[in-house]
């Protein structure tokens, strides 16, 4: 990307395209009437990030955000003739549109989320579309690309931007696939189509978001734990349906041989008055939450036991062959006579491995050297020769 800054007249618009990447480990897909549509989450700028020299004040943000509602989610930034056009332009929506928009935009941690919504019958009536919902299935990284205009206010003295970008005009929130840049051209300075059809020379700047991996991490985690949470609390739910039903169905049972259709006997009321009772506790929310929490404690440890026991087994291998290991050392010393059993059994197994060297054929240390004279070549003493 290169970005050029020479002779920017204050207050100058400015077209930004921002690439991050979608959540593809929380898509999901509903029912809307008889509508089947894949719901993506996704995420555009962090407050005062500052991409490419430019700021992006968070007060900014919040005064423009709800802007990107209900805007397009075309396949890729919308070009003529290697110029931009707007997603809304309907030159643009028949290049691009592939029956996605945006919705539910927020702010929430210092970030602006939204979803982006696929009808699937109208995606699978283009050959981009289609190829959207086939990256969707083979589940790997979908990145986003948000398209505004901003008006750039040059800044002297900063140490980290050079300009700050103000008042922005959200045009739309693109689905990028098989792109390297945030979107075209590679330049990252380009032409601008305006509504009217005319050529308006304009900047482009293409910024990325840097933070992708750290967010997906905790998007992955959050999803994983909402999902756990619906997971148990169906049960329950279930549980507390039946219970509720049979306190009511329960009274409507025929009365037995001695009980008067308008009475019921103290045994029958004392069983009905348990059963409220315990449909008391269960739908109380701090009775909900506990046991929603030992269930979702549950399932965590039920996931992870397979890799708990594996690296045990691994752990329980390793420690099986020291020992066979140091065993085998401990023996070989033992027979060399460098220490006795009991010193032996007391070594560590790099200790073991050291002193088992010396127990090797042709290194063991000799017992004594009283043989060998002052200067270590000659002997001490010479035998007697034999007489002949």
């Amino acid at each position: 990307m290169r970005l050029f800054l020479a002779n920017h007249a204050e207050g100058e618009q400015v077209r930004v395209n921002i690439r991050a990447v979608a959540n593809t480990a929380a898509i999901r897909r509903e029912k809307r009437g008889d509508r089947d549509v894949i719901i993506v989450p996704s995420a555009t700028l962090p407050d005062n990030v500052v991409m490419n020299g430019i700021l992006y004040p968070a007060a900014e943000i919040e005064k423009s955000f709800k802007g990107l509602e209900r805007t397009p989610a075309p396949l890729g930034h919308p070009t003529i003739n290697g110029k931009f056009v707007s997603a809304r332009d309907p030159e643009g929506i028949n290049l691009t549109y592939i029956g996605a928009w945006n919705e539910n935009v927020r702010r929430e941690n210092g970030r602006v989320l939204l979803d982006k919504v696929i009808d699937v019958e109208v995606a699978n009536r283009t050959e981009g579309g289609k190829a959207v919902l086939a990256a969707i299935d083979k589940g790997g990284p979908i990145h986003t690309s948000t398209g505004l205009l901003a008006r750039m206010e040059p800044v002297a003295n900063a140490t980290t931007h050079t300009r700050i970008a103000r008042g922005y005009v959200f045009d739309h929130d693109a689905i990028l696939l098989d792109e390297k840049g945030a979107a075209t051209p590679e330049a990252g300075v380009g032409m601008m189509v305006n509504a009217a059809g005319d050529e308006e020379e304009i900047e482009v700047v293409n910024s990325v978001i840097e933070d992708d991996a750290e967010r997906d991490l905790g998007w992955a985690l959050d999803s994983a734990l909402k999902a756990l949470e619906k997971r148990q609390r169906a049960p329950l739910l279930e549980r507390a349906k039946a219970a509720l039903i049979e306190v009511f169905t329960g009274s409507e049972r025929e009365p037995s041989n001695n009980q008067k259709d308008d009475d019921m006997d103290k045994v029958q009321f004392d069983e009905l008055s348990a059963r409220v009772n315990t449909l008391s506790e269960a739908v109380k929310p701090e009775a909900l939450a506990a046991a929603m929490a030992t269930a979702v404690g549950n399932a965590v440890a039920a996931a992870m036991k397979p890799l708990v026991d594996a690296q045990e087994a691994v752990a329980n291998s390793l420690k099986a062959k020291d020992d066979a290991e140091l065993t085998d050392l401990v023996g070989k010393i033992v027979k060399a006579n460098i220490m006795d059993e009991d010193a032996a059994k007391e070594l560590t197994l790099n200790a073991a491995r050291a002193l088992a060297k010396k127990a090797e054929p042709g290194k063991a240390a000799p017992l004594t050297n009283a043989f060998n004279g002052p200067g270590g070549d000659k002997p001490a003493y010479t035998l007697p020769k034999a007489e002949a």
